[in-house]
């Protein structure tokens, strides 16, 4: 379903978000509840969530936890008052697509909403499908297999994989990546890069410990091998 789903206790807030995002002309739906908003999101199937963490029954990072596991990539946007790096580390780890804290602009945050459906616009039409070794990438589909075995992946997860897959045999700086799948620079920081590059080797390398198409060139980024 093509709605923003937002998941916000604080009557205020949700209340300026809801006349932000009508004024750009997008549908979403409201819930206050943690546990309500995860199901919520479950039955939808939203095309993006404004996740916040301090919730009743269910909090942000719970819900945010629980929707990869399940295998749920569409994007999230965690808000919360907790401006602590550790809290942003935590989210991104988590699967989160941005993080941004309050109280924020509401100016740039539709900005960041635009940026992160049109990226995922693209990678859905880019890279059918895309394989190596075992692995079978359905960027169509926003699907993967290893073997017989399905991976579970988050949307920024994807994202890296295309883009380091476009630029196979070339080194991609960690800044390039923050640039080009973040799209800004003020957070998360290379640390959070090569969180996710570590994710993604566990998830299609034979063996993580060594690496044969994820590959790390110290102090200058990454290179994708097919």
């Amino acid at each position: 379903m093509n709605k923003i789903l937002i998941i916000e206790d604080d009557p205020a807030v949700s209340k300026g978000l809801e006349i932000s995002l009508k004024k750009e002309n997008y549908e979403f739906l409201t819930e206050s509840d943690g546990e309500a908003g995860y199901q919520t999101a479950l039955k939808i199937r939203p095309c993006l969530i404004l996740l916040d963490i301090m919730l009743p029954n269910k909090n942000g990072f719970d819900i945010c936890k629980d929707l990869r596991l399940n295998g749920h990539n569409f994007p999230i946007i965690m808000l919360s008052a907790k401006a602590e790096e550790a809290d942003k580390v935590i989210g991104f780890e988590l699967g989160a697509d941005d993080y941004v804290t309050k109280p924020f602009s509401v100016k740039e945050l539709m900005a960041r909403i635009k940026a992160i459906l049109r990226r995922r616009s693209v990678i859905l039409n880019e890279f059918a499908n895309f394989s190596f070794d075992d692995v079978t990438l359905d960027f169509a589909k926003l699907e993967a297999m290893k073997g017989k075995k399905k991976i579970e992946m988050s949307l920024k997860e994807y994202e890296i994989l295309k883009y380091i897959i476009r630029h196979e045999g070339n080194i991609v700086s960690r800044n390039d990546l923050l640039d080009e799948v973040w799209g800004y620079e003020t957070f998360p920081t290379t640390r959070t890069v090569d969180n996710y590059i570590l994710m993604l080797r566990k998830k299609i390398e034979a063996d993580p410990s060594h690496p044969k198409h994820i590959l790390t060139f110290h102090s200058a980024g990454y290179k994708f091998v097919k």
